[in-house]
């Protein structure tokens, strides 16, 4: 009996191989189960759209967050029930900062002009002010507090008198053309 010492070299060579590939294929395999789920990404409540000049915004394209500023407890949920029963989609509640002062009704919006602004502000009674403020929160925020009076029906929708940009709620639909 001879043996074939390069084919057994062969042999061991292949195994060894074999053995290298098999082990780098479990490493890899165990990375990935190890590997902790990316973390489920949250839709954005409202994404930003274009209302071009002369289009109509109307309740439903317009989120609303509201903020008590020192009234009763339960305003802002109160104020945020009747929005939503003249067509407004909910954005947020809580309290408005300490610095907010006495108020009836503001609206929160960095355009004084933005349609959708106006459309909120028509809902909240007469003398309420469109302040440049920041809140932090999606769509449109108003702040009431003592002196407000309640919402009142307002308008149907606001014609856009510039190309404007509305926070506008996932699934909202323009207006129905008359």
């Amino acid at each position: 009996m001879v043996l074939d010492v390069r084919e057994n070299s062969r042999t061991a060579i292949t195994l060894a191989v074999l053995a290298v590939l098999f082990l780098g294929g479990v490493v890899w395999a165990w990375s990935q189960v190890a590997e902790p789920f990316p973390e489920k990404a949250e839709a954005a409540p409202c994404t930003d759209t274009l209302i071009p000049a002369g289009d109509d915004v109307a309740p439903p394209q317009v989120m609303v967050t509201v903020l008590n500023a020192g009234g009763p407890n339960g305003l802002a949920g109160q104020t945020l029930t009747k929005l939503e029963s003249f067509g407004f989609v909910k954005g947020k509640l809580g309290n408005a900062p300490s610095s907010t002062g006495a108020v009836g009704a503001q609206v929160w919006a960095s355009d004084p002009g933005d349609p959708a602004a106006l459309l909120l502000a028509s809902y909240l009674g007469k003398n309420v002010d469109i302040v440049d403020q920041p809140s932090g929160y999606p769509g449109i925020t108003i702040v009431v507090g003592k002196r407000f009076q309640g919402v009142k029906k307002g308008q149907a929708k606001v014609t856009a008198q510039k190309d404007s940009h509305v926070c506008t709620p996932p699934l909202s639909r323009q207006p129905d053309a008359t």
